[in-house]
């Protein structure tokens, strides 16, 4: 009389196919190369609502930066400087931009989804923040840079993330 059943080696094959099917799709999707992805595109956008709240300040105080605000850096810097409100191990030099769009601009500061650390609490202008994007000012034309130094590769290519206005 014959078993029914699959015999050790026919276990054996099946598991060594699904084995290499799994590795084969994880392959394809290469999740470290769509978490970058995903982390660029964030910095994309907040580099985007960064600009986009200057800009409203720029509009509503006719084409003039007001820096008047609680907690505000003062004048833009004319070299690459981080956006922060405290010296870091990465930089020494730092330019406050909380106060000055936080909150008629934009409800909190954006910081970068891997190395930023934000600006919490009740006055969020006022407790330490490292927003790891960048803003520079151009001394001759007086346009307004925001980049992220922060860019992760994917696969192969690190994109510049930058936008001047």
């Amino acid at each position: 009389m014959k078993k029914k059943g699959f015999t050790l080696i026919e276990l054996l094959i099946v598991v060594g196919i699904l084995g290499v099917l799994v590795g084969a799709i994880a392959v394809a999707i290469n999740p470290l190369q769509q978490f970058a992805k995903a982390n660029n595109a964030r910095r994309w956008a907040d580099t985007m609502n960064i600009m986009n709240a200057i800009s409203q300040n720029i509009i509503d105080h006719q084409g003039t930066f007001d820096t008047s605000g609680t907690d505000c850096g003062g004048v833009i810097p004319t070299t690459d400087t981080y956006i922060a409100n405290a010296a870091s191990v990465d930089y020494t030099t730092y330019y406050d931009l909380c106060g000055c769009i936080v909150p008629n601009y934009i409800g909190s500061l954006t910081v970068d989804p891997v190395k930023g650390s934000p600006a919490g609490g009740v006055n969020v202008c006022t407790t330490t923040y490292h927003a790891y994007y960048k803003i520079k000012k151009d001394a001759t034309s007086g346009r307004i840079t925001i980049s992220s130094p922060q860019a992760q590769s994917e696969g192969g290519s690190t994109p510049i993330i930058s936008i001047t206005r």
